[in-house]
């Protein structure tokens, strides 16, 4: 009688039936455990029904778990608190494979953030620890190899794993996401769109899927769709080292078209969001040199560097001094760079793109060219077509120079990318073959895209301009 009692108000509604309350209770079990679940950059709290208290908000561990395990960039506070939980952890449970493909891929967004090349062998380790302990289909450690190797711009062996892990899991847009960057650094732009195609499929709306199309956009010279999208991803991030990462990339953007004020402003709210934001710190920099602000550039430079040593940094510093007439300044930078280079390529990354942009302007033209012949017969991307070119160019082989030069900044050839810089030096080339009209006509492109790209290099296209004149009036000779 009571059985049949309860039977009749659970159908009234009035009492849960018990897979409702299952249901309920595991809903709630989820909330306070988890907090959150971060999806695509959208913190996504689940429901609460435990009461007039709300439940705990998640911990710095769990934000970055759910970061690192869904594709977006995660705090370095947070991720350092990720790690040692799962060091903490796996010393109890060795076997773990998961917990071994979430270390390794805290470990590759550390590394990636403060380019600090000791996390890329412990980030192997860990992640070939869990194709060991894991299942045997396991993603998670595929697409954390993948990760991997695009921070070490290892892009051959990035595309290997990327492939492994969409073989396993073709549903999990994680895996293609990644493969984009891999197939960017081998010129596969066909690849690019198939795998930006797909990932906008699984993951519509996404914030960091907007970034991600801003991109490829981006490479592509669909300027003002990439503003657009990028504009989207920051309005739509929640957690703040995401929303500070997509307006570093916006300030990327506004200064490539030469919006110097535009470019600083993305640059100095990314800091503002993320204080550990190296990336925006060093266009900071960037941008006030190109606003003459020398002395406050010099130093948001050398604090982005004191935190996150980046090849590239330094050798934009270098430049910058070298423009300023402080040579042995530059020299230093110089060095340093090589140094991190080394330190860098011991833990199995590939810095011989940089390396050879250095030796063909501050060092040895003829051993930058061997560096990115090699370079290129690895991962012919458009920069190594560029930074080719300019080194043969260095060395006087002008005919060769400009094969690869054109292949930089011709959109039929796969150089969509509107960069200042490969037309620059597209047009010296040119003007040193005699091909004026050519010369003269990339020079005032370079100068019309980012007249400011470069404070070593934009005084420089400016004089080739001026040597070169204006062309003829006169018609041909009778």
């Amino acid at each position: 009688m009571e059985v049949m009692e309860r039977r009749t108000r659970r159908e009234q509604g009035e009492v849960p039936a018990p897979g409702r309350r299952w249901r309920r209770g595991r809903r709630v079990l989820i909330a306070s455990v988890a907090g959150a679940a971060v999806l695509g950059g959208v913190l996504v709290l689940l429901p609460w029904e435990g009461g007039d208290a709300p439940p705990p908000a998640p911990g710095p561990a769990a934000l970055a778990r759910g970061a690192v395990t869904t594709g977006v960039p995660a705090a370095l506070p947070d991720l350092a608190a990720l790690i040692g939980d799962r060091e903490t952890h796996l010393r109890a449970h060795p076997l773990d494979g998961a917990s071994w493909a979430v270390l390794g891929a805290a470990y590759v967004e550390q590394g990636r953030r403060t380019a600090d090349g000791a996390n890329w062998p412990k980030a192997e380790k860990a992640l070939r620890t869990s194709l060991k302990t894991g299942p045997e289909r396991n993603p998670q450690a595929l697409e954390g190899l993948a990760a991997l190797a695009v921070a070490r711009r290892d892009y051959p062996a990035a595309k290997k794993w990327g492939e492994s892990a969409v073989r396993v899991a073709p549903k999990r847009w994680t895996a293609h996401a990644v493969l984009i960057g891999a197939y960017t650094g081998l010129g596969d732009d066909k690849g690019v769109g198939r795998a930006l195609d797909t990932v906008m499929e699984l993951r519509p709306g996404a914030p960091a899927v907007g970034a991600l199309a801003a991109a490829v956009y981006r490479d592509r010279g669909w300027r003002e769709d990439a503003a657009a999208r990028i504009s989207d991803a920051a309005a739509a991030a929640e957690a703040p080292a995401e929303r500070a990462a997509y307006l570093e990339q916006a300030g990327r953007l506004a200064f490539e078209r030469g919006d110097r004020a535009e470019a600083l402003r993305f640059f100095q709210e990314a800091l503002r969001t993320d204080p550990d934001q190296r990336a925006a710190q060093a266009g900071q920099g960037r941008a006030l040199a190109a606003l003459g602000r020398t002395t406050e550039a010099l130093s948001a430079y050398q604090a982005a560097l004191a935190k996150q040593p980046s090849p590239e940094y330094a050798l934009e510093l270098g430049e910058l001094y070298e423009s300023l007439g402080l040579g042995q300044a530059a020299r230093v930078e110089y060095d340093q760079l090589r140094e991190r280079a080394r330190d860098a390529e011991a833990a199995g990354a590939d810095e011989q793109l940089v390396l050879g942009r250095l030796d063909a302007d501050h060092g040895d033209p003829a051993a930058a060219v061997e560096r990115l012949r090699a370079e290129w017969g690895r991962q012919p991307g458009t920069a190594v077509a560029d930074a080719l070119g300019w080194a043969l160019h260095r060395t006087g082989a002008d005919e060769e120079a400009l094969e690869f030069a054109t292949i930089a900044t011709d959109g039929d050839k796969g150089g969509g990318v509107r960069s200042a810089l490969y037309v620059f030096h597209r047009g010296l080339i040119e003007r040193e073959l005699g091909r004026s009209a050519a010369a003269r006509r990339h020079l005032r492109e370079a100068l019309t895209v980012n007249p400011y790209f470069s404070p070593l290099w934009a005084p420089e296209a400016e004089r080739a301009l001026t040597e070169l004149g204006e062309p003829s009036v006169e018609g041909p000779p009778a």
